[in-house]
């Protein structure tokens, strides 16, 4: 039961929506709807995938974020060039940690920023012969590679430069694939855009590099994608799957190889965690070699139980009953962690604003200790991550997408949540607020958050966080008197 009424959610959203010029409200109104869990489609309650409106504080990414950041970077044994002028390679290495096993710099680059480091006379004369270079220079110093991406930066495409022509060349010089990704950061309204464009990366270069090739399988082949291993995710995730019979032959990217890559499609199943950044090599892998693929949430015990039951019906007895043994194995140990932390948290207010699936994602896992999301939105989502969402809220809860910076400001404000789930963008200023908050993104240093393992700790920081006395203590500097 929602603690909020439907009436009183659209009161807070015409009021938020009152400071805009008539224009901008009329956008904005599109962006924000009241959840009713009757609905089957979100379309003619919510608009998404649009761009922002120009003028206001959008928490968007960019498409080479989606790319570089998401779906090709944690992949450990190739190297992601940035290609293009320094910053957006630095911003985006190793930022979001993403485990994995292996030596920097030797087997491993995810933590390296190699970069073409654009300047001026690459602008006026193209960049190809640079990259061309920088390629050679890769392999003298990294040869321990399997494999390189090119990663474009704005500049790339608009000056124009063929990379494609430098990869194609340069695989035939170094044996070894080279990707090239137009993920420049103008393409499309938000990172969204770079999730598809590094997943028709993969489908045309990697994906069937290993067609025909002869390969021992068992009938109880998985492969894990849209799982980044932040903390140790995947491998929280994997201990499962695996003490339930089924044989994880690849997952990507977290912790991912080009070789795994290349061996998904001889799988049985393919796992999708993250439905928005990995749907689209999903289906085309469904649809060329008919493996079939189902999202599963491994946040929270009643999540996880529901999920490992439905990858268990894809499967045999043996696997069906492995299920029922991993769940028996750990419930008395879910119990007594609901238990310790249940009572500290029962009947807390949280808000939501991520990206990819963790705004729908984690709010089972919240239920199971006792608290309720009365407020969720995507950075940049599409209509089908609404459908979904609309089914895990409470009626009449709050939902929003591509939020501006007074909106969520004012939301906090009105619905006064016991704690935050958000950004690093949003972090500090709801501390400087006074709320508690946890960085969704990156899980605040912390993590796993998926899987038995991985409730243990997520329980544990959002005690910690929720009923920490510092927040007693503190003050938002705009509200302390003037002396």
């Amino acid at each position: 039961m929602s603690a909020i009424s439907r009436e009183e959610t659209q009161e807070l959203i015409q009021e938020v929506l009152e400071v805009y010029p008539e224009k901008a409200k009329k956008d904005r109104a599109k962006h924000l709807m009241i959840n009713d869990k009757t609905l089957e489609s979100s379309k003619k309650c919510i608009t998404s995938n649009r761009k922002s409106l120009p003028g206001v504080m959008t928490m968007r990414g960019c498409a080479y974020a989606g790319s570089k950041g998401v779906v090709w970077g944690p992949i450990k044994d190739i190297i992601s060039i940035s290609h293009g002028p320094i910053g957006c390679g630095q911003y985006a290495r190793g930022g979001r940690r993403n485990y994995f096993a292996g030596t920097s710099g030797v087997d491993a680059f995810c933590e390296l920023n190699i970069t073409s480091d654009f300047q001026e006379k690459d602008i006026v004369f193209g960049g190809d012969k640079k990259l061309a270079k920088l390629i050679d220079e890769i392999e003298m110093l990294f040869p321990l590679n399997k494999g390189i991406s090119i990663q474009s930066e704005c500049p790339v495409g608009l000056i124009g430069d063929d990379i494609e022509a430098v990869a194609k060349k340069k695989a035939a010089d170094i044996g070894k694939p080279v990707i090239p990704v137009r993920c420049e950061g103008f393409r499309g309204v938000s990172q969204s855009l770079g999730h598809h464009i590094a997943n028709d990366s993969v489908r045309d270069w990697v994906i069937n590099n290993r067609a025909g090739q002869e390969f021992e399988s068992t009938p109880y082949d998985v492969a894990i994608l849209g799982d980044y291993n932040i903390g140790g995710d995947a491998w929280a995730s994997r201990i499962l799957l695996e003490e339930m019979g089924l044989r994880v032959v690849a997952q990507w990217s977290g912790d991912g190889t080009l070789a795994e890559m290349e061996n998904t499609p001889n799988v049985k199943l393919n796992l999708l965690h993250c439905y928005r950044s990995m749907n689209y090599i999903s289906r085309y892998m469904e649809e060329k070699f008919g493996i079939p693929w189902m999202e599963y949430n491994f946040f929270g015990p009643t999540k996880i139980k529901e999920s490992l039951r439905e990858i268990a019906s894809h499967f045999d007895d043996k696997i069906k009953e492995g299920a029922e043994r991993v769940i028996a194995k750990y419930t008395p140990a879910m119990e007594e962690i609901i238990a310790k932390y249940k009572p500290r948290l029962q009947g807390k207010k949280v808000m939501l604003y991520v990206g990819g699936l963790r705004p729908r994602h984690v709010v089972g896992a919240y239920e199971d200790l006792g608290m309720e999301v009365v407020g969720t939105g995507y950075e940049f989502a599409h209509n089908d991550d609404y459908d979904r969402t609309i089914k895990e809220m409470g009626d009449a809860t709050l939902i929003y997408d591509d939020a501006t910076g007074h909106e969520l400001e004012d939301f906090v404000n009105k619905l006064k949540p016991d704690l935050i789930g958000s950004g690093i963008k949003e972090k500090y200023v709801f501390h400087k607020m006074g709320y508690p908050f946890r960085q969704l993104h990156s899980w605040d240093y912390s993590g796993p958050y998926h899987g038995y393992d991985g409730f243990a700790i997520f329980a544990k920081d959002m005690d910690l966080t929720v009923n920490n006395p510092v927040w007693q203590m503190m003050k938002a500097p705009w509200l302390k008197d003037a002396a």
